[in-house]
């Protein structure tokens, strides 16, 4: 198994889907679990329920798919910010997809759906970094850098990182 961090709009999707394709395995991302079971977006979510709320959702999806995934895992940006999580993440081929701001704003226009950055979102992301930085570095087993580079430039780096060879 290999499980993607980072934060929101790094390209954990893609670049899952594209390494789960050249591995031959499953593609999984804990988002996309929290939505089916839930039937709504992550931002209703937040608004409806809270933060606390869909962080216990977030934790949960986590455990279950790292019982039962054995492919490619994407987990939320905030996934980290659980400590049972990042034990559950130890041992694990974990890589971290970093990137800096004004990738983040090339990338998601820092506009779209995401409730963290609802006001000034350059600020508020560079602050969520700060607060998450050292979690994503804490259960990486590898860090990949996706700024300037294509999501295959990413994944072939990330095979290398990980010393995995494609199937």
């Amino acid at each position: 198994m290999v499980v993607l961090v980072g934060p929101m709009g790094v390209g954990k999707s893609t670049v899952g889907e594209l390494l789960a394709g050249r591995l031959g395995v499953g593609y999984r991302d804990t988002d996309e679990d929290i939505v089916a079971a839930e039937g709504r977006a992550i931002a209703d979510i937040f608004v409806a329920e809270g933060e606390a709320v869909f962080r216990e959702m977030e934790k949960r999806a986590v455990q279950v798919a790292l019982s039962e995934h054995e492919g490619v895992l994407a987990l939320g940006g905030g996934a980290v910010l659980d400590a049972d999580t990042r034990a559950l993440l130890a041992g694990r081929r974990v890589v971290y997809l970093s990137m800096d701001v004004e990738e983040a704003v090339k990338r998601t226009g820092l506009n779209v759906a995401r409730p963290l950055l609802a006001i000034n979102p350059r600020k508020q992301w560079r602050e969520l970094m700060e607060a998450r930085r050292h979690l994503y570095e804490e259960v990486a087993s590898a860090v990949v850098a996706t700024d300037g580079r294509t999501p295959e430039e990413v994944t072939q780096a990330a095979l290398d990182a990980l010393e995995l060879k494609e199937a």
